[in-house]
């Protein structure tokens, strides 16, 4: 980022979530860059910006369009480096439908369903390089976002086309052979129910722009505290394995046969090819002497997933009586899930509830003073529910790992033992293991044989704790059996599918080599290279910047001198540089790739994506986004604006949960969309940490920040008779909470289709109870849960609520007034939750 020469700041507030990161903002910016905070708020992030634009929350893909149409329509994107690196010049098949043919919809949609069908998506096999034909992907894209006009951001998102020209003009001016722009964004485009077509317009326009592999380029996805990264490299996510290898499933992947043919097919171009050399390290690393060729490997103790099983999907099974147990670790559903509310209630029909936290979080005492006892919803003498409070250790008194934003993984050092019972999750799940295969010891049954097969071996310490930088040790994998057994690998390329190398995640092979603990490294500033690369460790194969054989020309010569990274040196017969190549190394720039054998040998020298089956980046997605191989603009579950793009509204393959405990508000063109008028976001706050576990536990922190706010603008406040500093209770159909006023021209009044839509930021980091130093109530309380169909994650960011003076009811009428709203709306549980949208004519009209 330091490196760019325009930022563009979109879903996310980085000075005040990501603090750290931010100094290379701050740098750039130093050094000439121009740094643009597009976000509904004006923040810290705005005031160190040249520039803020307010934006309906919600609406980022219409502005996204927009600037693919611009730089489309006025032939100012990278010709040589789309036709070179990006699948533009190929064709798609004539079946395919777009969203102007079908009103919203893509060919293949399954009303009944909810998915696609991707099969009239797929590739004719045929190129194009003139970008010429109606086909080919580019001519597709130019009708597809040709709708996305300036003038449709004016009205869809409230900003004026002045601030649209300045905004494309700056993205424009700074891309192409001698410029960069690069963008960050956070969880303002992730949680959506079309959160990751937020991020793949964002991936479009910068592959437009010839704006990835290349220094102050790429997307960054900005992780808001420690080792959010690492938590889906080595994931707590229900449908990956370590290193984003997919989950099997019941009907995709029976068998390893069937599972290698559908992850990795060999005839494919990329590293994907290799999957069963990374699947078989993995099992190998799990099971040990117990995964052989004769049983594939163990693969058939993997659990099959029979459809979602995330957060939300487990909540409502809780609900449903279906689960018995639960953990609850480093996190607070009570406070930080969607539908607060509901996660209560979800908790009190289990038998048995763990929680492992620093503190008495609200997770750990919901059953006694939650809202819900508050109100007489529950009573604590009629819930079942039997609640194990384990004590976990702080980020300073364990070692291990954190992976960060840029793909860092950076080891932290023991400072001090944990005091008391606490532990680390190291230690706990550890000790967990050990006595849950004591108990098993000597069972016969099937079903205890992966447990007890589990390699559990780790050398322990002087406290009687296993040794974390063995379990890195055994993350970055090693040979088992040849000359080299024992030793550590040093590449993900010396992973082998016979069963003689064992790791943990393929991505992070080279973080221990030579037993050497990379991650460990502190050379200041980084070293004196351009890559800083004697501090930490980058996944794969530390390289600081991906796809960086982009960087040069398709002949291999850097596009510029002034972004000069890797090349191909002639004399060598290497790709050189100061990063470590993303390529195979000697493989030149004119080399034919090898189709018949697959993998790496099959990649051209101009296949700059090599974990693409066809080397290229993706404008089209012919696979892998279940919800259109394009992004197209649907308002939020919930939403007081009508769609001006196309009648369908809502998002068409979202994941919707239609529930008496999830209602949602009725959205513009419906009756009773008036009762629930404005929109909400949610934000954090840098004085306070997520749902609050590390931060209101804190007198210091907590006297920062000492109250639940709600930011609202002075037209808003004069509307509803608002005080600053005053009191404001926020209604949604979900739930009704209290929060102080600040009035502020921070937030602005925007024009949408005519007429004024005031948005309300409200931070989630409160909640009630009696053991923190400050309690209040909270924001994800209001949220409804409706899921984006790719990565399960909840919409949290845009909401629609009515805003009243004055502190909330208690007790009893406080449900009576959620009620009441719900009555006024005439909300039902089909409200909001039909996949296809038709609005009348004089709905248009009005519209």
């Amino acid at each position: 980022m330091a490196n760019a020469d325009c930022i563009v700041l979109m879903g996310g507030n980085m000075a005040e979530a990501h603090p750290v990161g931010f100094q290379w903002v701050v740098e750039a910016r130093s050094r000439g860059a121009r740094v643009i905070h597009v976000d509904p708020r004006f923040t810290r992030t705005s005031a160190n910006a040249d520039r803020h634009i307010a934006i309906r929350a919600g609406s980022d893909v219409v502005l996204l369009g927009a600037l693919i149409n611009h730089v489309l329509t006025e032939d100012l994107y990278f010709h040589d480096y789309v036709v070179a690196y990006t699948n533009a010049a190929s064709k798609i098949s004539a079946d395919f439908r777009d969203t102007d043919d079908l009103d919203g919809l893509f060919s293949g949609f399954d009303p009944e369903s909810g998915t696609y069908d991707q099969s009239s998506w797929q590739y004719t096999g045929e190129r194009d390089e003139t970008l010429t034909d109606e086909h080919t992907v580019f001519q597709i894209l130019r009708r597809h976002f040709a709708r996305y006009t300036p003038e449709m951001v004016r009205d869809m998102c409230g900003i004026s086309p002045d601030e649209f020209a300045y905004l494309a003009t700056s993205i424009t001016d700074n891309s192409g052979r001698e410029r960069t722009t690069c963008f960050g964004y956070a969880t303002g485009w992730t949680q959506h129910t079309l959160g990751a077509q937020f991020i793949r317009s964002a991936a479009i326009l910068q592959m437009l722009l010839g704006n990835i592999g290349r220094p102050g380029s790429g997307i960054m996805a900005l992780r808001g505290h420690a080792s959010i990264q690492g938590s889906t490299d080595i994931p707590t996510l229900f449908n990956l394995l370590p290193g984003y290898l997919p989950m099997p499933s019941v009907g995709k992947h029976d068998t390893f046969a069937d599972y290698i043919a559908a992850v990795g097919p060999k005839d494919e171009k990329g590293y994907w090819a290799y999957a069963d050399a990374y699947l078989v390290s993995l099992l190998k690393a799990w099971f040990g002497d117990a995964a052989t060729a004769d049983n594939d490997w163990a693969y058939d103790y993997l659990p099959r997933l029979d459809g979602p099983l995330g957060t939300y999907q487990t909540t409502v099974k809780m609900l449903d009586g279906e689960v018995d147990g639960y953990f609850i670790l480093g996190q607070n559903p009570a406070v930080g899930s969607a539908n607060g509310r509901q996660q209560r209630l979800a908790m009190a029909q289990l038998k048995w509830l763990v929680v492992r936290d620093l503190n008495m979080i609200e997770s750990a005492t919901w059953w006694k003073e939650g809202p819900e006892i508050t109100s007489g919803e529950l009573r604590t003498e009629d819930i079942g529910t039997e609640v194990f409070f384990m004590p976990a250790a702080t980020h300073v008194e364990k070692a291990g790992s954190f992976t960060q934003t840029q793909r860092m993984v950076q080891w932290r050092h023991q400072a001090v033992q944990p005091p008391g019972q606490a532990q680390s999750e190291l230690d706990f799940f550890y000790e967990l293991g050990a006595a849950i295969r004591r108990k098993l010891a000597g069972s016969t049954d099937e079903r205890d044989r992966p447990l007890l097969a589990m390699t559990w071996d780790y050398p322990l310490d002087e406290h009687g704790d296993p040794d974390p930088e063995a379990v890195l040790s055994e993350i970055n994998g090693s040979w088992i059996d040849g000359p080299d057994a024992g030793k550590n690998l040093t590449s993900f390329t010396q992973m082998r599918a016979d069963g003689s190398t064992a790791g943990g995640c393929w991505i992070y092979t080279g973080v221990y080599a030579d037993a050497t603990n990379h991650a460990a490294r502190r050379t200041p500033h980084g070293g004196p290279g351009l890559t800083q690369s004697e501090w930490g460790w980058v996944w794969p194969a530390d390289r600081r910047i991906l796809y960086n054989r982009a960087s040069a020309d398709p002949d291999g010569k850097p596009w510029s001198e002034r972004k000069k990274y890797m090349w191909w040196d002639a004399d060598a017969g290497r790709w050189a540089g100061p990063d470590v190549p993303d390529f195979p190394v000697d493989r030149a720039p004119h080399a034919p790739g090898d189709p018949e054998r697959g993998g790496a040998d099959a990649l051209a020298g101009d296949d700059a994506f090599i974990m693409q089956p066809d080397g290229k980046a993706w404008l089209f997605a012919p696979t892998g986004m279940v919800d259109g191989p394009l992004p197209a603009h649907y308002e939020p579950q919930e939403s007081p604006v009508a769609n001006s793009l196309y009648t369908q509204q809502q998002a068409p393959a979202r994941v919707m949960f239609p529930r008496s405990d999830n209602m949602d508000a009725p959205s513009a063109g419906t009756p009773g969309s008036d009762v629930y008028p404005y929109v909400f976001t949610t934000y954090r706050l840098t004085e306070h940490h997520t749902a609050g576990g590390m931060s209101r536990w804190s007198p210091y922190l907590a006297e920062l920040q000492p109250e639940m706010f709600c930011e609202i603008s002075p037209e808003l406040a004069a509307a509803r008779g608002l005080e600053n500093e005053g009191w404001a209770t926020i209604i949604s159909p979900r739930a009704a909470i209290e929060a102080r006023v600040l009035v502020t021209d921070r937030v602005k009044s925007l024009r949408i289709n005519g007429r004024d839509v005031e948005q309300v930021g409200l931070p989630y980091h409160w909640g009630v109870g009696s053991d923190a130093v400050v309690s209040g109530d909270a924001a994800n309380d209001l949220i409804g849960v409706t899921l984006d169909p790719n990565t399960q994650i909840q919409e949290s960011k845009a909401g629609s609520c009515d805003v009243i003076a004055g502190r909330r009811p208690t007790g009893e009428a406080l449900l009576a007034l959620v009620a009441e709203y719900q009555q006024r709306a005439g909300v039902t549980t089909e409200t909001d939750n039909v996949r296809l949208t038709k609005r009348t004519d004089s709905d248009q009209e009005d519209d």
